[in-house]
């Protein structure tokens, strides 16, 4: 499932027909993506299915074997400064220098942005209750994600990218990081690219999706043209049978006898002529969460 961009504003990011081999394996696999300007976009998939590897490529610590890539128009690889100025990352390591204080490392980041706005860097502090002469070594798992989101959000860029940034946090803490994205970043316009395999958090707060799942991306679309497309219907024919018929756009089916589930991708309307079609009735038809969905989409 896939659309051509919908807007006539350029997208911020393009990635055309990207391909990334470590060895033996291929990490990215022919992999072409567009990220729309403004709102959440959330990437999901797996460990392993490419997720991190593709963001590298997005901040130019990878540089594409195959295909393009380019954020903001540019190449992130032949022009960093023109991108990396402009974008906020925080990554799932959460990776910052244990012997600076929570000050220093706000005052040490803010020497490479001049865009860095220090009242909003404050109140960010405030906000995630934050002491400015704490190491950064002493601060625990949830208090180092807030600090890391902090020096990502404080120079407001046009692109922020969170790469799993609530694992191993408990859920006071991914409540926090989820308000500030909506706060800071979309309803500013900005925009966010945030990857996660916490599909109950995608569902919440992005505006549009893509599965990637070892390497490929299988769907990119609107989160609600994919909750609306994606259903499960149960369907009961005049007579038992041994095996699922075929019904267009099934992507599973289960069941025995008279009654059989499937999980589809297609409208309730069509779904049904299409069980109609079969000689069957249609006798449930329910919306699948963002996790039945992926866990169908992936599956062999």
């Amino acid at each position: 499932m896939s659309e051509p961009f919908p807007s006539a504003t350029p997208p911020i990011v393009e990635i055309h027909r990207v391909t990334r081999r470590f060895g033996d394996k291929t990490a990215l696999d022919d992999v072409s993506l567009t990220v729309p300007r403004g709102g959440v976009f959330g990437l999901i998939g797996g460990n392993g299915a490419g997720k991190t590897t593709l963001i590298k490529h997005i901040l130019g610590m990878l540089k594409d074997q195959t295909g393009s890539v380019s954020v903001f128009g540019l190449d992130p690889v032949k022009n960093p400064v023109g991108t990396l100025g402009r974008i906020g990352y925080l990554s799932e390591d959460r990776d910052l220098p244990n012997w600076m204080r929570v000050s220093e490392l706000m005052r040490y980041t803010q020497a490479f942005f001049p865009t860095w706005d220090e009242k909003f860097a404050e109140e960010l502090r405030v906000a995630f209750d934050l002491d400015p002469l704490a190491k950064v070594k002493n601060l625990s798992r949830g208090q180092r994600a807030r600090t890391g989101l902090l020096v990502a959000l404080a120079h407001r860029p046009e692109l922020l990218v969170l790469d799993e940034p609530s694992s191993g946090l408990d859920p006071v803490v991914r409540r926090d990081i989820l308000g500030a994205i909506i706060r800071t970043i979309a309803d500013e316009g900005r925009t966010v690219l945030f990857s996660s395999h916490l599909l109950d958090e995608v569902e919440r707060v992005a505006d549009r999706v893509a599965i990637i799942h070892q390497g490929r991306v299988l769907l990119t679309a609107p989160l609600d043209e994919v909750k609306d497309t994606h259903r499960r219907v149960t369907l009961r024919f005049g007579q038992a049978l041994e095996r699922a018929p075929s019904l267009v756009g099934a992507l599973s089916s289960t069941g025995q006898g008279e009654e059989w589930t499937y999980v589809c991708s297609g409208e309730s309307e069509q779904l049904r002529r299409a069980a109609e079609a079969i000689g069957a009735q249609v006798v449930g038809d329910d919306a699948l969460s963002l996790d039945e969905i992926f866990v169908t989409r992936i599956r062999p």
